[in-house]
């Protein structure tokens, strides 16, 4: 099959996705209102928000970075998302529901009575989408693309093509378009990844003979990647920020008309995360370290070429570009919900023109991230360096979380400050002092933080914290709410 045709596969699969979202999505009618409209209504069912949630998760740079790291043990981060995913649906999503969430900062604003906070940790979110995951998906996407079709084409070019794509799902269709859109690429996406690690094992003849073993042990001794020890301590902690606190995931999660109907759609993601999405992130790599030994980053790029049958090129092509762009939207939209909601309504207009505003903000969001990629250029591992600079953002939030869900009568105050120590005390053992795996160390950042704001609370404000995990109040109340909803 030539180019031509290949390109042909390709802007069809593509076009075909946009025409069954528009499909979809013609007859919604036209929301003002923030809540509504970054929540699409409340109107998703559940296949929707499996579809959206997964297809948000996979996106190049889980392609790209895991398969990167040529080693089984890699799994495990994904296999913990699946717990992830049901303390989101069994703790989160009733807690959000209860106290009628549109951002997930808005329950920070409710346990601490202070919107502050919800603003401070809005800002921090907005950072991290704006300078790390858009442009990191911008980056990753455009080099598999390139590295695929031994493109001579600038990344920079690639990567603003791929932006645009992403952002007119975004901005011209809201939550709903991007979740559709995220469902009908992912028959696309899932089934081409699987497909290529059917095609590299096949290549290796099923046979993994002459791999060092420590590239195929399940279980990380001290030294490696991904020590053991940490599957009990920091991998728990980056899962529950990742899948339960997260806008960006929580978003479809809320955007469902019951808790019954969005606790159905996270089971589903995590069923598909269980059995389908272990393979696609392992498989080739490993198979390409039998085949040409060390790639780092280039290995997704360079197995693709050399296992997939031509005719498929155009297809994979299709799945690689959707794949981004439901992340990238995704994104996106998260990020323009956290401005309006949380800062502009919050500080400077409590009535904007929300769909007009949402949609200049993500054009100007698209332009930043394209601006941003050379920054990722060259990066040794693109996943562990995401994983690692996260660290500065989610530990800290993750303990404003835990503090006001765990305790009552802990000032907003004493938690800004504890976010500001926790970024500090993470980028110490990041760039100065590394005594052990990041994963511990971001285990310690987020009980040190929950300490601190217990002590700059007691100390600093005169309060003194209450206790309430697992208060007969609070299990009365969630009680209720799911009887209400069933």
């Amino acid at each position: 099959m030539n180019a031509v045709a290949q390109i042909a596969v390709f802007a069809a699969l593509t076009a075909l996705v946009a025409v069954l979202t528009y499909l979809t999505c013609r007859k919604e009618k036209r929301i003002k209102e923030s809540r509504e409209y970054f929540l699409a209504g409340g109107a998703l069912s559940w296949i929707y928000i499996a579809g959206s949630i997964t297809l948000t998760n996979i996106s190049t740079d889980t392609l790209v970075g895991w398969n990167g790291n040529q080693m089984l043990l890699i799994v495990w981060w994904e296999l913990a998302g699946v717990a992830g995913l049901v303390l989101l649906a069994k703790i989160f999503v009733p807690i959000y529901y209860r106290y009628g969430c549109t951002t997930v900062t808005e329950l920070l604003e409710r346990r601490y009575q202070d919107k502050h906070i919800r603003a401070t940790v809005a800002t921090l979110f907005l950072l991290g989408n704006l300078l790390l995951f858009l442009p990191v998906m911008l980056y990753t996407s455009s080099l598999v693309i390139k590295s695929m079709f031994g493109l001579d084409v600038p990344l920079m070019v690639l990567a603003t093509g791929i932006a645009v794509l992403g952002a007119a799902y975004a901005v011209l269709g809201g939550l709903r378009a991007v979740a559709v859109s995220d469902t009908y690429s992912g028959f696309i996406v899932l089934g081409m990844a699987v497909l290529v690690a059917v095609f590299a094992l096949n290549r290796v003849g099923w046979n993994w003979s002459g791999v060092p073993p420590e590239r195929l042990a399940l279980f990380g001794g001290p030294d490696s990647v991904l020590p053991w020890s940490t599957l009990l301590t920091g991998m728990i902690y980056t899962q529950l920020f990742y899948w339960s606190t997260n806008q960006t995931i929580t978003q479809r999660a809320l955007a469902a008309p019951s808790i019954r109907e969005a606790q159905k759609g996270i089971y589903a993601a995590a069923v598909i995360r269980l059995l389908i999405v272990p393979p696609m992130v392992v498989v080739p790599g490993i198979c390409a370290f039998k085949l040409f030994g060390k790639l780092g980053d280039a290995t997704y790029g360079r197995i693709v070429a050399e296992v997939l049958p031509q005719y498929l090129q155009g297809a994979f092509a299709a799945g690689m570009v959707a794949a981004v762009v439901t992340s990238y939207n995704a994104v996106l939209n998260s990020s323009a919900a956290l401005y309006v909601c949380d800062l502009h309504q919050q500080y400077v207009n409590p009535k904007p023109n929300v769909p007009r505003m949402s949609a200049w903000l993500q054009a100007g969001f698209t332009v930043l991230s394209i601006v941003l990629v050379p920054l990722y250029v060259g990066a040794e591992s693109i996943i562990q360096l995401i994983q690692q600079l996260l660290g500065l953002l989610s530990m800290p939030i993750l303990s404003a979380f835990i503090t006001g869900l765990l305790f009552r009568n802990v000032d907003g105050r004493a938690v800004i400050a504890t976010l500001v120590f926790g970024a500090t005390l993470y980028g110490v053992f990041t760039f100065v002092w590394t005594p052990m795996h990041f994963l511990h160390l971001m285990f310690i950042t987020v009980w040190a933080c929950v300490g601190f704001a217990l002590l700059v609370n007691r100390a600093v404000f005169g309060r003194r914290a209450e206790f309430e995990l697992g208060s007969a109040e609070r299990r009365r109340d969630i009680m209720a709410i799911l009887r209400r909803d069933s």
